[in-house]
């Protein structure tokens, strides 16, 4: 059975205040994308899992996927399986891939084995392997809060404007992001903003990473000045980086930033 991980950009993220568990309160918009790995899962006489497509890093025993059935073999009587993940979402990018692939890899679980999981049961999981891992089961646009685990459904349609993305070959570590990073209470919430019409979000909404990040990887900030330059409507960095969205009303020709980066047209 093969399932298809969604990619995600968060739209504006503010970081509000360090807590006292060393976390980090934040707010932020998630809205999927078309951007897709390929998952299968069959069952076999041991657990394994090999990867193919962009290079994972790490051991097997690291990856999200196999931790989430380990997660789901405590609860659930359900045979060793072989885990095939084709990787195509880009990795260190603020794209959500790795949470994206232990998410559907919790869903694939439920349909190949016919556990009968609530959305809440699969959520639980879900929230012990990531802060935005459980966004992905129901994989809906959400105003994202707390630590970025906690969800608001919003009313959010893009589908008349066109969003590309652009993975620079640059890598940002998490670390790095939010030590550059001073975090303030906010004057206006992004649950109220991200209701602005898009052609003004450019004004009122921002990503508390991008100024650091800028500074450390110019190559990142010319990929959004790039953006705009080509007509956007609005362009920021998902996430922590390194990958920047446009969104555009038409879809635009970007073949000069072709050359040195990866470009996905239309997600």
């Amino acid at each position: 059975m093969v399932i298809f991980p969604n990619a995600k950009i968060n739209i504006g993220l503010n970081v509000i205040e360090r807590r006292t568990d060393g976390y980090h309160n934040l707010e932020t918009v998630f809205y999927p994308i078309k951007i897709y790995d390929a998952l299968e899962l069959v069952e076999s006489d041991k657990l394994s899992f090999e990867s193919s497509g962009l290079p994972i890093p790490g051991r097997m025993e690291d990856n999200l996927c196999v931790k989430a059935y380990h997660l789901i073999k405590k609860d659930h009587d359900v045979p060793p399986v072989k885990i095939h993940l084709h990787k195509n979402i880009p990795i260190g990018a603020g794209l959500g891939g790795g949470s994206a692939d232990a998410a559907f890899f919790i869903k694939l679980m439920d349909q190949q084995f016919n556990l009968r999981m609530t959305v809440e049961e699969m959520l639980g999981y879900a929230r012990k392997l990531g802060a935005d891992c459980s966004f992905f089961i129901e994989s809906k646009p959400v105003f994202a809060f707390e630590i970025g685990d906690e969800f608001e459904p919003i009313k959010l349609d893009l589908s008349a404007y066109k969003i590309v993305l652009v993975m620079p070959p640059v890598h940002v570590s998490t670390g790095e992001a939010y030590g550059g990073v001073k975090p303030a209470p906010v004057k206006d919430s992004l649950i109220e903003l991200i209701n602005l019409p898009v052609t003004s979000w450019k004004n009122h909404i921002k990503n508390d990473f991008e100024a650091s990040v800028f500074r450390n990887h110019v190559t990142i900030r010319g990929v959004k000045a790039a953006l705009y330059e080509a007509g956007a409507i609005f362009a920021s960095m998902s996430g922590s980086g390194a990958s920047v969205f446009g969104i555009f009303k038409d879809l635009p020709d970007l073949k000069h930033l072709e050359e040195e980066n990866k470009v996905f047209y239309d997600v």
